[in-house]
């Protein structure tokens, strides 16, 4: 998975720039938590561009005639214990916990709350390969017909040498945290204590300034030195994992990995080894509204179904296609996907999961990807766009935006195959173990989308998902000003010609569109 949950590495990232342009009105901003679930906020009424979730509540006619929606999760695990989704969860009616059998012969033993599709008798697949080591691993003489060996060779070399490079400059912030609570002779430094150590190097300088300027705004040490440390562990990962030939995951899960068509494989450990992106997306959708714990979902009536595809790595095709068939088998009707990857060797058997989706009307919400590029010109995958020429009718695809209503630094975007942009950065949600926190990613921008489909859905449950996909996409306005480009703080470009619809989903007018469909 090209991480679609920005952490420590996008975090440095942020500081870099944060030190070059001073934006100091962003890091204010978070050291006061004050954009706290502003993915709810009604951007016509309060500071920052939310989807107006209250306001669509409130536009219900009649809130008390409703039908639970079931949405999937597919992810890379969700803790199903967490207090502010367990009684929001998925349960299978025809199968019994925990006896060993497949009670509701659907080929899944136990399968109470989902389905892992990366787990096996012997455990749960953690790190894995990225698509790209896979095709450069199996060489030139069996690489798929539709790639060249040698761009597969270039590419991989590239990624291999820029993973290098991040984990000296991740591993040289991890040496300036060490040295300069040495040289202050404590574990929590102030912005004086950081500014007193010296580095070498322009990045690192500028880096150090960064920090030093967060901390004496009121950030806290611990928490900045916990983000950029994670993103140490992003990369090591990287490296002894994602982009290493050698290691081989998929003997954990002991399927027939060759044969495309192999479904009945993985296991009922919905978590799997970190819960963290799945947890985080789950609740954005669906956490339980109006309890006094932790956060609001954007759905208030919504069931969640676990399906674990997604491993620290890319996920692979195989996996996609039976977790969407699944979902669409055991009763979802939205299917969340906050996942992407560069390549996708089997595309014809995801290609065949969505249009088995879409003869059954189930939608599906995509996360564009974080790359900062344009998916019209670099695909990003699965994607609505089949083998044959064809579009998925049932496919939304989602980019992020800033609190601000721009459109987030390192989001994608496509005139031509983005749909629709909605909240992104810093998105407070549910975390494993019932703790909360913010996350930043297209990731986050799709379960927004796909709680307001959910939303909808729920209260007009006659509509057609050819409707409610209307209904959403309808409720966009047109953003007739101005964006820095996703990547590039100096280019300004009109944020209408970054999508398809060229706006942000907005719940409330969904709400409007749907009650008049219902009517009709």
């Amino acid at each position: 998975m090209k991480k679609l949950l920005l952490t420590g590495l996008a975090i440095a990232t942020f500081l870099l720039g944060f030190a070059q342009e001073n934006n100091s009105e962003d890091v204010i901003d978070l050291t006061k938590n004050a954009l706290k679930s502003w993915q709810h906020n009604n951007p016509d009424k309060d500071r920052y561009s939310g989807v107006s979730t209250n306001s669509a509540i409130s536009k219900i006619n009649n809130p008390n005639n409703f039908k639970d929606i079931v949405v999937a999760v597919m992810d890379g695990g969700t803790d199903i214990e967490h207090d502010d989704l367990k009684n929001n969860l998925w349960i299978n009616p025809n199968e019994i916990a925990g006896n060993g059998i497949d009670d509701d012969k659907n080929g899944y033993i136990d399968d109470v709350n989902g389905w892992n599709f990366i787990g096996g008798k012997s455990g749960d697949v953690g790190p894995d390969n990225t698509e790209l080591t896979r095709l450069y691993k199996i060489g030139k003489e069996n690489l798929p017909k539709q790639y060249s060996w040698k761009k597969i060779k270039k590419a991989y070399n590239k990624e291999v040498e820029e993973n290098k490079k991040m984990k000296d400059f991740v591993d040289g912030i991890n040496n300036m945290f060490e040295g300069a609570e040495k040289q202050a002779g404590k574990k929590i430094l102030k912005s004086e204590d950081l500014q007193n150590y010296e580095v070498s190097g322009t990045k690192m300088k500028l880096i150090k300034k960064a920090i030093a300027g967060a901390l004496a705004q009121g950030m806290d040490y611990t928490e900045i030195k916990n983000s950029l440390l994670d993103g140490k562990k992003q990369i090591d990962n990287a490296v002894n994992y994602h982009m290493n030939p050698e290691f081989d995951s998929r003997s954990i899960v002991g399927d027939n990995y060759s044969d495309i068509n192999d479904k009945n494989y993985g296991n009922n450990s919905v978590a799997g080894p970190d819960a963290l992106h799945g947890t985080h997306v789950a609740g954005i959708i669906g956490a339980v509204r109006n309890n006094n714990i932790g956060m609001d979902g954007v759905a208030d009536h919504v069931k969640l179904m676990v399906v674990r595809v997604v491993p620290d790595g890319d996920e692979r095709d195989k996996d996609i296609a039976n977790g969407i068939r699944y979902a669409v088998d055991n009763g979802a009707k939205i299917i969340n996907m906050s996942f992407g990857k560069s390549y996708s060797p089997n595309k014809e058997a995801v290609d065949a999961a969505v249009k088995y989706a879409e003869s059954k009307g189930v939608l599906i919400i995509h996360a564009a990807g974080n790359d900062n590029s344009n998916n019209d010109k670099a695909p990003n995958y699965p994607n609505a766009k089949m083998n044959d020429g064809s579009i998925a009718s049932n496919w939304i695809e989602v980019g992020a935006t800033n609190p601000s209503g721009t459109a987030a630094a390192f989001s994608n975007y496509g005139k031509a195959t983005v749909d629709l942009f909605a909240p992104g950065v810093e998105i407070y949600s549910c975390l494993p173990g019932s703790k909360y926190g913010n996350e930043s990613g297209t990731s986050m921008a799709c379960p927004v989308v796909a709680g307001v489909t959910a939303l909808v859905w729920s209260y007009f449950p006659n509509l057609t998902d050819t409707q409610i996909r209307e209904a959403i996409i309808n409720s966009v306005e047109v953003d007739n000003s101005t964006t820095p480009m996703p990547g590039s703080s100096k280019k300004i470009v009109p944020f209408n010609t970054l999508s398809k619809t060229g706006g942000r989903i907005n719940a409330a007018k969904a709400v409007e569109n749907a009650a008049k469909m219902s009517v009709n």
